[in-house]
């Protein structure tokens, strides 16, 4: 998804857990060290999951405290100038403790429920909408849109990859194109997360 990305001169958070790299996954195989630091310095922000792809949920303190500091040190090893700024809750699935201890080591953390982040926003518990074929379309995204621009608010969308014949958790070129597409209609930037926080003032 990046050289589509960067066709609109737009960027991506991309939320890497250092346990996955270049491992098969089921459905495809992880970026390698060499495709994320490639990103990285091509303005495109890492973000952090947890080391191993864990839930969040299934860790107690001690060991949520462990993955995290073991995808720092990974990337750091990758890049010395690589910062895991923001968090995204692997199977999107987090809980209060878990999140608490988050909010003291990232700036936000990213879930998967749905819909536009607007008001009084939970930077521990971001909305994000999935770029996925088979759970929105061209229509959707069209919603998605206007609901942020009615509402004066901004939107994540993910996915896991982005393929002519994508996973079921990815999207095809074209429906990425569509979304990138709709956010230049209507004169909406598109942003990493912490690009986003920062244009913000969170």
């Amino acid at each position: 998804g990046a050289p589509i990305l960067e066709k609109y001169d737009a960027r991506g958070t991309f939320y890497d857990a250092g346990g996955l790299v270049d491992q098969w996954s089921g459905h495809w195989v992880g970026a390698g060290a060499d495709d994320i630091v490639g990103l990285h310095r091509g303005g495109h922000e890492l973000a952090c999951h947890t080391f191993s792809h864990t839930r969040a949920i299934a860790l107690d303190s001690a060991a949520l405290a462990m993955e995290m500091e073991s995808n720092r040190r990974y990337f750091l090893s990758l890049d010395p100038s690589i910062r895991l700024e923001n968090f995204a809750y692997p199977y999107g699935l987090g809980s209060l403790p878990r999140k608490l201890q988050l909010g003291k080591a990232f700036r936000s953390s990213r879930g998967i429920v749905p819909g536009v982040n607007s008001g009084i926003v939970d930077l521990h518990y971001l909305r994000a909408t999935p770029l996925i074929d088979g759970q929105i379309g061209a229509e959707g995204i069209d919603r998605a849109f206007d609901e942020a621009v009615a509402t004066n608010g901004w939107l994540i969308f993910y996915s896991h990859d982005v393929d002519a014949a994508p996973s079921p958790y990815g999207c095809s070129p074209a429906l990425m194109r569509h979304a990138l597409e709709a956010a230049r209609r209507r004169n909406i930037p598109v942003l990493t997360v912490a690009d986003a926080l920062r244009r913000a003032g969170a």
